[in-house]
């Protein structure tokens, strides 16, 4: 007998557009509300909109509340799950939507990529309503269809709800769920918004670079004729960096991510290069570069793939994933300048350093305790970057566990101001 082709030894392949989550842990917002951020809450007020019947909708959120929703399978434009009634037998129980168009998806990575802190925002799992606004993510009422295999004909029917209310309590978790629902997968969804990244940057560092010196192509084809040597007429230097091919999983080969990431940064150099003659990364160090290249991917750290990649780099470099994390969120904050600011304490010259204490009390912020270049509370603090910014960090009360957080500003006050976000 033969074996089929592909059922031995076949590598299974990931589906990034199907995903399933076991069953969901009950709990209560602080407010009271169902839902704990305000998609997940938007996501209820669309299915409460909608309801022709308030009670069913009431035994359907006791129901999420009671634990009757198995496990939940989210696919483009459908989740599903066996929800638990008086019976003992479960019910299939499904709610559809439409999924975006390309049109929306193209006004939603515009958007996104536009905006550092809107990136930032999606790793931190939380959705920027700027992305809300431009794209129509949430759904509106009337736009969740329910479905179940109960013989309750109400619209929706308490297992609908159920499912409906505990599905909000997914899209608190993870708003990547939202976007699958959506229609778009996360490993897509990042490998896109990495892409797409990376050429703004390129685009922004060749608007920067400063033209390169010429010579007059009349000497030089001169000096080709008297050599005999003509030269071919050259090629036209491309809009922008070209793609990477798409690298097909292999268990022999490197890890396709890996490949994917270091080919999209090497076109993006390449094409800097060939376009301003200077490479803007050849004088990083190794581990800047390594920082760099991790804070440059959108997705490092989210997905399995991506955490083995963020480890990778680290242990490189002899350090932690958490040293290089901590790193990334310092370069996203304020490039180079901002990882000399996390690594580097320095003694700051009479000035302004000595004016930020008196501007934060003026402020009505509690006092700081200064150290070299760094003002402190247990729990807050600002770092004076040789750039002569303000740099913003946070750590648990008690704890010398520093993150950077917020916008670099020239004012103390503005940079406070910013990480705690009034």
């Amino acid at each position: 007998m033969t074996t089929p082709r592909g059922a031995r030894g076949a590598v299974p392949r990931h589906d990034d557009r199907r995903r399933s989550f076991p069953q969901v842990a009950t709990r209560e917002a602080p407010d009271g509300r169902f839902a704990a951020t305000w998609w997940g809450n938007a996501w209820v007020e669309a299915l409460e909109d909608t309801a022709l019947d308030p009670a069913r909708l009431a035994r359907g959120k006791a129901y999420a509340g009671r634990g009757h929703v198995d496990a939940i399978t989210v696919t483009p434009g459908r989740v599903v799950a066996y929800v638990h009634g008086s019976r003992p037998r479960p019910y299939r129980t499904e709610i559809r939507m439409r999924t975006l168009g390309d049109d929306g998806w193209e006004r939603f990575l515009d958007e996104a990529t536009a905006r550092p802190d809107h990136i930032a925002a999606l790793l931190d799992k939380d959705v920027p309503h700027a992305l809300e606004a431009v794209t129509g993510l949430l759904p509106a009422p009337g736009d969740l269809v329910p479905d179940c295999s109960c013989p309750d004909d109400g619209y929706p029917c308490k297992h609908a709800a159920a499912l409906c209310y505990q599905a909000a309590r997914l899209l608190d978790e993870d708003p990547f769920v939202l976007f699958l629902m959506r229609g778009r997968g996360e490993q897509e969804l990042l490998a896109e918004l990495t892409r797409r990244n990376a050429a703004l940057s390129a685009a922004e560092t060749t608007a920067a670079a400063p033209p390169m010196p010429t010579v007059p192509a009349r000497a030089v084809f001169a000096a080709a004729e008297r050599a005999g040597l003509p030269l071919p007429p050259p090629l036209p230097a491309p809009d922008r960096p070209g793609r990477p091919a798409v690298f097909p999983p292999d268990p022999d080969a490197p890890d396709p991510l890996a490949l994917d990431l270091l080919a999209s940064e090497a076109a993006v150099r390449a094409h800097a290069f060939l376009i301003t003659g200077h490479d803007p990364v050849a004088a990083l160090t190794p581990w800047q570069d390594a920082v760099r290249l991790a804070a440059a991917h959108p997705g490092s750290g989210l997905t399995a793939s991506t955490r083995a990649l963020y480890r990778d780099l680290a242990y490189a470099l002899d350090r932690t994933p958490t040293d290089l994390a901590r790193a990334v969120a310092a370069w996203r904050q304020g490039g180079a300048a901002g990882l000399a600011v996390l690594e580097d304490p320095w003694d700051p010259p009479a000035g302004p350093f000595d004016r930020a204490r008196p501007a934060l009390v003026a402020a009505d912020f509690p006092a700081f305790r200064p150290w070299r270049n760094r003002l402190s509370t247990d729990s807050l603090q600002l770092r004076l970057g040789r750039d002569g910014l303000w740099y913003g960090y946070e750590s648990d009360a008690g704890r010398e566990d520093w993150w950077p957080r917020g916008a670099p500003d020239h004012d103390p006050v503005g940079a406070l101001t910013d990480l705690l976000g009034r």
